[in-house]
């Protein structure tokens, strides 16, 4: 059975409700959601501390701009507020941040993370050539009934880690029909249920309907096999050759966070060397970088705690399918370690963590 928190309005406007009132009892000193910026489509994540600025807060709205787990991982860097912040996020993005604390960069104290079960969000590119706000009726009559949102990005939609884990508050919006009557606030933790006592709603027990869960996972699932299969027909070397070396997928990844990229660096200028080599064989070679190598390391590095976020394949400038290639590495090497990433902070990265069994044989 889970406690939940009834408010009698749809599901966004009465998490909006609660965050106001939280913020109006002094329960929390500030919101990170995302929040329209004027009447148009345009959305960003914004610290909200004054209870009227809510009104501007959307925080179910299927849209991306950034991945909010790399945003307050940068936030809870600075001082510790001794209020709570709440932070309104997707699955991936919470589990994102849930794995750059696991490396230092950001950290849980005084921090209430709200998700829900996610229905996935469109491409970027959507506010430019369509309204999303037209588009949103469609939206959610796909996420009550359970259904693939039509048009969302390609990993939202074969994306199966769509529960979140270790949220402190969930609502529950995949195959739920009464997602525009009311909202239940799922209170998983004990910060949860104190930090809600004494704010307007109705407390009860329900059991969660796993076998829509189920459901929807399965046609999840379906989709991430069909993607998988038509990888088989794709040649690495041309898909990377259309890279034109702008790194905004590694700019816009929550996994890579180092300060000065080994490729922005005097060493990772691998045409430096290369070029030489080439103009002797072949008679002709780019003056970029390596694409190629450039791809293989960053998939190497990353590959073990991608959230499959999509973000990659959303910024990049020529539509290479980084965000299905992403799926497959990450579905390859964390399914060989049994790890999900930001499933747990308990669990060890696994290659922060090996025995001394793993290396028999080894000379």
């Amino acid at each position: 059975m889970a406690e939940i928190l009834k408010i009698n309005k749809g599901s966004e406007d009465g998490l909006k409700q609660l965050l106001k009132s939280l913020l109006e009892n002094g329960k929390i000193k500030g919101v990170v959601t995302l929040a329209k910026l004027d009447e148009s489509d345009q959305v960003s994540y914004m610290l909200i501390s004054k209870p009227e600025e809510i009104e501007k807060a959307v925080p179910l709205n299927p849209l991306m701009p950034v991945n909010a787990g790399k945003v307050l991982s940068r936030l809870t860097m600075m001082e510790p507020s001794d209020v709570p912040i709440a932070a309104v996020m997707r699955s991936c993005e919470l589990r994102a941040f849930v794995e750059l604390i696991k490396r230092e960069q950001g950290n849980l104290d005084n921090i209430l993370l709200i998700s829900s079960t996610c229905g996935g969000v469109y491409p970027l590119k959507t506010t430019v050539s369509e309204c999303v706000t037209e588009k949103l009726p469609q939206y959610w009559e796909s996420v009550k009934k359970g259904e693939i949102v039509p048009g969302i990005r390609t990993s939202c939609s074969a994306c199966v880690e769509f529960v979140p884990y270790d949220a402190d508050m969930s609502i529950e919006l995949v195959a739920n029909g009464d997602i525009d009557k009311q909202c239940e606030v799922h209170l998983n933790t004990d910060k949860a249920k104190e930090i809600v006592a004494g704010i307007e709603g109705q407390r009860a027990s329900v059991d969660i309907n796993t076998g829509k869960r189920e459901a929807f996972l399965a046609k999840r699932q379906a989709k991430r096999e069909e993607l998988f299969n038509e990888m088989k027909d794709f040649d690495m070397k041309r898909v990377f050759e259309k890279c034109i070396g702008c790194r905004a997928c590694s700019r816009v990844c929550p996994i890579c966070y180092c300060n000065l990229c080994f490729f922005e660096s005097k060493e990772g200028d691998t045409s430096q060397y290369l070029d030489a080599g080439k103009l002797e064989k072949r008679g002709y070679a780019q003056v970029l970088p390596d694409k190629m190598f450039y791809h293989l390391v960053r998939s190497y590095h990353v590959s073990i705690s991608c959230v499959e976020c999509g973000q990659c394949a959303d910024v990049c400038p020529v539509n290479i399918p980084l965000s299905v290639l992403a799926l497959k590495a990450g579905d390859a090497v964390q399914g060989a370690y049994e790890y999900i990433p930001g499933r747990s902070l308990e669990e060890t990265i696994p290659i922060k963590n090996f025995t001394p069994e793993e290396f028999a044989g080894v000379q």
